[in-house]
């Protein structure tokens, strides 16, 4: 086959177009064009494509009546039996897990507040993406360091009064803390007048002495409320990995905190990643909380190499977002508002579904598929969809 008679890319363009319109969406002929003309293509070859792109097209189209819902659930529930219960150690770091499989899809479905091991990703801006010192001061700047991560041993003396903390001066460095911060974080104790100084003979050695003394019962309180005294960082933000991506420099981290993240400088908001949707949807909306579920539940299956077909996760997250807040589907959410009383009592509680519904006098109009089975009628799917009725006195 000579060189020409290939179609120059002018010509595949004019071809697509006039073979595609009207038989699929705009969307589907444009996204055609711009695939096809990057190739080297014969009249025949591109002819061939194109019937295929038309078939491909009709075949996944959904029939009137066709119950979406029960195959969207059916696609993700059968899969989702062969999921396994596991958490994955991240990057061979011991202290930063990642919860996976089935754990992590009912986290989603069940839209919880907080996920068990949340987990971000922060991009930086130039130049601090190709530069790791760099890198690692921001991830410095935003790792919440507490007391407990910086002190080698406290010790109370019920006696004297007196709380001695020793630093270890490698945790110090690490963490980017030096012992006037460490004094200054011990200042903003509120609960007893408290008077903190640097040791003379240790300089990493800091002594807090309460005026009022310590009483024994609450000693152990009072060194874990020592303990947990936060020193600088972002709140939540308990671990900061930095890892090279490519080129570029990333910040994982333990613990996620959307909203502080996007203002500290030098990192890229526009590219801030959380596995938090409740978190996602309160900073950035109801659109964006949609799509990081869509991508979360897909990677979920896809770790686990179960291929669902994204239209059937998209219909589940749009049950789930529909009405502008992340809501789970359970008898506190979507299965739990169904307008059918029958449907929401053959799901769970039973009693209370019938007891309420008949207190408030509710009428069930049967539009679905459950209430239908109970009380023995046709289902309104496929062809049973359609309502005929027969006048043979209308001419």
């Amino acid at each position: 086959m000579t060189s020409s008679s290939y179609l120059a890319p002018e010509e595949i363009a004019k071809i697509t177009r006039e073979y595609l319109e009207g038989k699929v969406p705009p969307k589907v002929v444009e996204e055609s064009v711009e695939k096809l003309t990057k190739y080297s293509l014969t009249r025949e070859e591109l002819e061939k494509i194109l019937q295929m792109i038309v078939e491909e097209y009709h075949s996944n189209t959904v029939d009137p009546g066709e119950p979406v819902g029960t195959v969207a659930a059916q696609s993700i529930g059968e899969p989702s039996t062969q999921m396994t219960l596991r958490t994955f150690h991240y990057a061979g770091v011991r202290e930063l897990n990642v919860t996976l499989g089935l754990p992590r899809l009912i986290e989603l479905v069940d839209a919880k507040k907080t996920p068990s091991t949340p987990i971000m990703y922060i991009y930086l801006e130039e130049p601090y993406k190709y530069d790791e010192a760099k890198a690692k001061e921001i991830a410095r700047m935003i790792e919440m360091t507490k007391i407990e991560n910086v002190a080698r041993r406290i010790d109370i003396d019920v006696i004297s009064g007196a709380v001695v903390i020793e630093l270890d001066p490698a945790m110090l460095e690490d963490k980017g803390v030096t012992v006037e911060d460490v004094k200054k974080a011990l200042e903003k104790l509120r609960s007893k007048k408290a008077k903190v100084v640097v040791s003379e003979t240790n300089p990493y050695e800091i002594i807090v002495v309460f005026e009022e003394g310590i009483e024994p019962t609450k000693a152990v309180k009072i060194r874990e409320k020592i303990m947990k005294i936060k020193i600088k960082g972002i709140k939540n933000i308990n671990k900061v990995i930095v890892q090279k991506q490519g080129n570029e420099y990333v910040l994982v981290c333990e613990g996620s905190n959307l909203a502080e993240i996007m203002k500290v400088p030098g990192v890229d908001f526009k590219r801030v990643r959380t596995n938090n949707v409740k978190e996602v949807e309160e900073v950035l909306g109801i659109e964006a909380a949609r799509t990081l579920l869509i991508e979360e539940i897909k990677d979920t299956l896809e770790q686990q190499g179960l291929d669902v077909d994204i239209r059937h996760i998209m219909l589940v997250v749009d049950a789930m977002t529909r009405y502008g807040t992340v809501k789970q589907i359970g008898r506190h959410g979507i299965a739990g508002e169904k307008p059918s009383v029958l449907a929401r009592a053959a799901f769970e509680v039973t009693v209370k579904n019938l007891v309420d519904a008949a207190a408030r006098g509710e009428l069930d109009t049967l539009p679905g598929v459950a209430e239908n089975v109970i009380v023995g009628g046709y289902i309104p799917v496929g062809t049973t969809k359609v309502k005929l009725v027969y006048n043979p006195y209308l001419r």
